[in-house]
C-alpha cells in the first residue's frame, strides 16, 4: 500500500528535513492509518486536515529533538543560552 516512512533526523539524515521530506511522511502516515491511498470527494478535506496535523507535529518533533552525541546537539550546547 505505501513504502516506509524514513527516519527524518540527523544523523540518520545528513542534514535536516525539508518541509517536502516532512509532509511525504505525513502523507504516507495518514494513508496507512486511513486505509486509502487516495480519500473520496467527501474525505478529502479531513485527509488534507489530518496530514497538515501530522506534518506540523512532526515538524515541531524534529526541531525540538536533543539527539545527544550528534554535530548538532554539540552546536547547541556550545551556543549562548545553549543546552
Amino acid at each position: 500500500m505505501c513504502r516506509s516512512i524514513k527516519t527524518l533526523r540527523p544523523p540518520v539524515l545528513a542534514e535536516e528535513a525539508t518541509e517536502d521530506e516532512i509532509r511525504a511522511a505525513a502523507l504516507q502516515y495518514v494513508r496507512k492509518v486511513s486505509g486509502f491511498r487516495a480519500p473520496a470527494a467527501h474525505n478529502r478535506e479531513v485527509f488534507e486536515r489530518a496530514v497538515d496535523a501530522v506534518a506540523e507535529a512532526t515538524a515541531e518533533l524534529l526541531a525540538e529533538l536533543e539527539v545527544r552525541g550528534s554535530a548538532r546537539s554539540a552546536a547547541r550546547s556550545a551556543a549562548p543560552g545553549g543546552g
